[in-house]
């Protein structure tokens, strides 16, 4: 009987240590992962990406498809470049039809590319490197609308960054004459026929001969002679494209406690607690890291939940989601593309017109306002307010 007894009172035992055992473990997962309310749903993994795997696009007339795609696409980090016709008002237009120069459409390429190798700005400085800006009727030999210059724009940071780049052009009287380029909004894209499709690869000899004729070379050498060093875009802005990982050490040194623990060990902060919840001011919000622009405060808004909350990044390809299985929770994870740095999570009950929340640590931010953005080296972003 006694035996019964014990074998009673070590199972009953057990089962309590079980039982506290899993409370203890429920109870830390609400308090460190108190950034996912108690009425959230699983996260939507379909979007998840590496952070090599995202591409962008960018839509350049430059004159001669054939031309511009030999010099974007051997470019570190350009994944393609196709030939085609863009900035009409004909559908699917045939070369014959956009030769007759009455389409409205420009000979252009688009090109898509792994801004973690190249970026926008990058792409720019190739641009207006390799064309004669100041000419309205064409470029070089090619006479027609069709082969006019035109940076055509797929959201408003290209357009901020195209323009100020024409601005700086100007401003640096690299050419005598007015710059004809126009900056214009992205319309449909229509590629090329399959025998216009890297060219130059193709047919290296006639292509070689055609480009000489052109006379393309000759100007872009005697155009930027003595000007290797120059940019349209000073160091200052985009630093964190530049930027190498530091060391945990090094990390300490230039973080906070909180931000450490937030940012390199997927920490979270109080909620209602912490320096941006309810911050109101126009402005960026960049890693506190790198300095990565992330966020932008005409997507912020209100969640109720007491962190940042934002319905989209400040760009496409600003941060990186990843799947988040971490104590039996499926959530999608935000962290910034450069720095790697954990930032927060998205969630799928955020207002129109994306339907996100990105809940976001503040210990993961810096703001910075609208009035210090050239200062800080962020004078690309100000077109936005």
């Amino acid at each position: 009987m006694k035996s019964r007894t014990g074998r009673q009172s070590a199972r009953t035992a057990i089962v309590l240590i079980g039982v506290a055992f899993l409370l203890l473990v429920v109870g830390w997962q609400l308090s460190v992962f108190a950034d996912q309310p108690s009425n959230q749903g699983e996260g939507d993994v379909s979007h998840t990406e590496d952070a090599h795997e995202a591409t962008e696009q960018a839509i350049f007339a430059g004159g001669c498809f054939w031309c511009m795609e030999s010099i974007f696409q051997p470019l570190d980090g350009v994944e393609e470049a196709i030939s085609g016709y863009t900035g009409g008002s004909v559908g699917d237009p045939t070369y014959q039809d956009v030769l007759t120069g009455t389409t409205g459409h420009y000979e252009a390429v688009l090109i898509r590319f792994d801004p973690i190798e190249i970026s926008y700005q990058e792409l720019l400085e190739v641009f207006w490197r390799h064309i004669d800006p100041t000419d309205e009727g064409g470029q070089f030999h090619d006479r027609g609308s069709q082969y006019r210059t035109a940076v055509f724009y797929l959201n408003d940071l290209q357009q901020a960054q195209a323009e100020a780049s024409k601005q700086a052009l100007e401003e640096a009287a690299v050419f005598a004459e007015p710059i004809a380029t126009m900056i214009l909004p992205a319309k449909e894209f229509y590629p090329a026929e399959e025998y216009h499709q890297d060219y130059y690869e193709k047919n290296p000899a006639r292509f070689g001969a055609y480009s000489a004729a052109t006379g393309r070379r000759t100007f872009v050498r005697q155009a930027w002679e003595g000007l290797d060093d120059f940019t349209l875009f000073p160091q200052k802005e985009h630093s964190w494209l530049h930027f190498e990982k530091l060391s945990p050490d090094e990390l300490r040194e230039i973080l906070t406690a909180l931000q450490y623990a937030v940012t390199q060990e997927d920490g979270t902060e109080q909620p209602f607690n912490n320096a941006y919840w309810s911050n109101h001011e126009e402005g960026i919000y960049v890693d506190i890291v790198s300095g990565e622009p992330l966020f932008s405060s005409k997507d912020k808004y209100d969640s109720g939940t007491g962190w940042p909350s934002f319905t989209q990044p400040i760009e496409p390809n600003s941060v990186v989601l990843r799947p988040d299985s971490s104590l039996f929770v499926a959530r999608v994870e935000v962290r910034s593309r450069y720095a790697d740095s954990h930032l927060g999570h998205v969630f799928d009950d955020g207002p129109l017109p994306t339907g996100k929340r990105y809940c976001i640590n503040s210990a993961a931010l810096r703001f910075i306002a609208v009035e210090d953005l050239e200062e800080e080296g962020y004078g690309a972003y100000l077109e936005a307010f």
